[in-house]
């Protein structure tokens, strides 16, 4: 829903940023209450599900909370809040995309309610199009419905988002490239946030003060000093526990899942950042 008309808007100093939410899959992000079938029975969260459902309710109702003090703040949901029909796989809750985006919607118009009373905007970034659908239409559609700010050219779920930050500037969007080692996380990291810099330099532009990324599942952070403080990329954790795929991948398997989100905010020097990550127990001894 759009802002009321009359109501007053403050400089925005806080954005808070998830991702990865996967709804509709046996793994992903489900309320602990359970989701209505499409024909007509009911679908009862994993013990696991139950769970992250419980990072997630801490996250928006005591940390973020915490975090902002009661200045406005923004929400970026940084794609794959479905989890589609992909891969042939077979752990999805239901393979019809109108009931994953109905969980999706269920749990996302709160938060997204959220953020406009409290003086900011809400927006969704694009995810993978196994995921999401080709050019990330089930995302649009989803995005459509929850009023996410749309671009110029009308796309409410964009492929990335330049946003000022109080006196800071970020760049959003999904895609980060990925590693099967732990050893070697901060590579593609660095690298993104390097050609972030050269490619602004080439054509004049300015360079973002951080970066922020998704996919991967796992938070990581990497900076270096710059002109306004410290410029830092910063990459999401999830809110899906391991699938089948992550079971056979170099470094997942051998990973617990990561779930949480950050928030950049404007500090003394440049951009900041906070995040909240946490992860289960791995498997029991036997």
């Amino acid at each position: 829903m759009p802002r009321p008309k009359g109501k007053k808007t403050k400089p925005v100093r806080d954005v808070v940023v998830v991702s990865d939410l996967h709804c509709g899959c046996l793994l992903g992000l489900c309320p602990a209450d359970g989701v209505q079938r499409e024909e007509g029975g009911r679908y009862e969260p994993s013990d696991i599900q139950k769970t992250v459902w419980s990072y997630w309710e801490e996250f928006w109702n005591s940390w973020v909370p915490h975090i902002v003090g009661g200045r406005p703040y923004s929400v970026v949901i940084n794609g794959d809040s479905l989890d589609g029909c992909h891969h042939a796989g077979v752990h999805q809750i239901t393979a019809n995309l109108t009931a994953q985006s109905l969980i999706a919607k269920t749990i996302l118009a709160p938060v997204a309610e959220k953020a406009r009373e409290n003086g900011g905007e809400f927006y969704m970034i694009r995810g993978t199009e196994a995921h999401v659908g080709p050019s990330g239409q089930q995302e649009e559609a989803l995005a459509r419905e929850l009023g996410a700010k749309p671009n110029k050219v009308g796309q409410h779920a964009r492929y990335d988002l330049w946003l000022r930050i109080g006196g800071g500037l970020a760049h959003i969007l999904h895609h980060i490239g990925t590693t099967g080692s732990q050893a070697y996380e901060a590579t593609a990291v660095c690298k993104e946030l390097a050609e972030e810099m050269m490619e602004s330099a080439r054509w004049g532009h300015r360079p973002p003060d951080c970066i922020v990324r998704s996919h991967r599942h796992r938070m990581y952070l990497t900076e270096m000093p710059a002109a306004r403080g410290n410029a830092f990329a910063v990459v999401t954790p999830a809110w899906q526990a391991k699938t089948p795929f992550v079971w056979k991948i170099p470094g997942g398997r051998l990973s617990t899942p990561q779930f949480g989100g950050i928030i950049i905010k404007e500090g003394e020097g440049g951009l900041d950042h906070c995040h909240k990550v946490w992860t289960i127990e791995r498997s029991e001894v036997e």
